[in-house]
């Protein structure tokens, strides 16, 4: 499938390209942003969208990486996400719009992430989205601030996943404080990446990953993923 184009948003990617995928039928359907991880829009983000779509929804994955070589683009987004600003978060937000005025768009529109992507759907969580799906993403320092007026969140997270130890729960106090309706868990067989199908990232790298409990949890997988999709057919419909 070719590229969708999302043109050369103001402050973001000067040719932002992404991946739609559409619902099998007629629309109008629910958009969704699915917002990739660190290693980019792979095969394994696109899988992720397809399954949305399969499941009723108009999901548009914009590649963040449009404009160069991996590492700068890595660095840029990272930066976006300490400092809640930057070309990721235009990139995003004219996926989100390209989505809403789509003509098989119903016009209620959320975001899911994961990893990278999961920090981003925290942090867009109160610029426009009707839901917001945030899988093992990094919490932000004034998660309060980010959390005052956000959409409704549903939260997954690996328990083996030890560069996030506690943000499940400080996550659910958070929202619990800010009276935003959410849905958090915390999966003891899992650790970072597991809704992923499959290993990604570089080959040289997936034996450390592995070990580092990085990667697919089938088990813990398709529970949140029941999770995910009973939440959006609760607040995009």
């Amino acid at each position: 499938m070719p590229a969708f184009d999302l043109g050369s948003p103001v402050g973001g990617s000067r040719h932002l390209t992404g991946h739609l995928a559409l619902p099998a039928g007629d629309g109008p359907w629910p958009g969704v942003v699915v917002i990739h991880e660190a290693f980019g829009l792979d095969d394994v983000v696109k899988r992720q969208a397809d399954r949305l779509a399969a499941a009723g929804y108009l999901a548009l994955a914009p590649d963040l990486f449009t404009d160069g070589s991996t590492v700068r683009c890595v660095i840029g987004a990272f930066r976006s996400i300490a400092s809640g600003r930057g070309k990721a978060f235009a990139d995003i937000e004219a996926a989100r719009v390209a989505l809403a005025g789509h003509p098989d768009c119903t016009g209620k529109v959320g975001v899911i992430g994961f990893c990278m992507g999961g920090a981003f759907a925290l942090l867009t969580a109160q610029r426009g989205f009707d839901a917001s799906s945030v899988n093992y993403g990094v919490l932000p320092k004034d998660l309060d601030a980010v959390l005052q007026g956000a959409c409704p969140i549903v939260a997954s997270y690996g328990m083996k996943d030890t560069s996030l130890r506690g943000a499940a729960a400080k996550l659910e106090r958070g929202l619990t404080r800010a009276g935003v309706e959410h849905d958090v868990k915390e999966y003891p067989s899992a650790g970072h990446s597991f809704l992923n199908d499959a290993p990604n990232g570089p080959s040289l790298l997936r034996p450390l990953l592995r070990v580092a409990n990085v990667g697919p949890e089938p088990t813990a997988a398709a529970d949140a993923w029941q999770r995910i999709e009973t939440f959006f057919g609760e607040h995009l419909h």
